[in-house]
């Protein structure tokens, strides 16, 4: 079954839909392409860091429930602020999320159309360097110099991870629910929480976390109906 929305859109977002496309999607743009450039790209340097490792110690392992908590923090108020709060120096995010990903993607049509509608959600491929290089590398580093350098790859396995657990569960959000990729184990339960997220009446303040929704149970954000009370 295709993973593509197969039903008619409201009028306003395939008004909306149309006209963007015709103003930022260039005709040499491949979806499929884009999609596996992140994943590959991520997994060799995922492997590669793994690779690294050496005789890791018990309390050296910790590294991973921290770094974890720290990325999943760290989604949930960039997501939370920058991305839905217009902020000096940073209002390309506040334009391409809410004024641009929110009005192509509404918790009434939440699914692609096309592999290319793939640019609106995923990130452009340059942010994987700047992420691996301007990011972890020099937090790893860091922690290289406190810790170990196993605590430091360890660190960049976490990171590269959950930068490349949060393309997939993004993008598995906005494919067909119907599809048999929308409807792998877990998926119904996290894609309700990110469809809530979409409603322009709770998009400020509810259900923040793209991954998994601990930030949303820790600052008391999280919203479980699709159903205004």
């Amino acid at each position: 079954m295709s993973i593509y929305n197969q039903v008619e859109l409201p009028e306003s977002t395939a008004r909306f839909r149309e006209e963007f496309r015709a103003a930022t999607f260039g005709t040499s743009y491949r979806g499929w392409l884009h999609f596996a450039f992140t994943t590959c790209g991520a997994l060799a340097a995922l492997i590669g860091a793994a690779r690294q490792l050496e005789d890791v110690r018990s309390i050296e392992w910790l590294v991973i429930p921290i770094a974890f908590l720290v990325a999943n923090l760290a989604e949930y108020l960039g997501h939370r602020y920058p991305m839905h709060h217009k902020t000096r120096g940073l209002g390309v995010l506040f334009t391409r999320h809410t004024l641009e990903h929110h009005r192509f993607f509404t918790h009434r049509a939440t699914a692609f159309e096309s592999s290319r509608d793939f640019k609106i959600t995923l990130f452009p491929p340059v942010m994987l360097v700047f992420f691996l290089g301007l990011l972890a590398a020099p937090i790893a580093g860091i922690v290289y110099l406190l810790a170990s350098a196993n605590a430091a790859w360890l660190l960049v396995c976490v990171a590269v991870g959950y930068f490349v657990s949060y393309e997939w569960l993004h993008f598995s959000y906005h494919v067909a629910p119907q599809s048999r990729w929308g409807r792998l184990p877990l998926m119904a339960t996290l894609r309700n929480h990110h469809t809530i997220h979409h409603d322009p009446k709770l998009m400020a303040s509810h259900n923040f976390n793209i991954t998994f929704p601990i930030g949303d149970l820790l600052f008391g954000t999280i919203y479980r109906s699709s159903k205004r009370e």
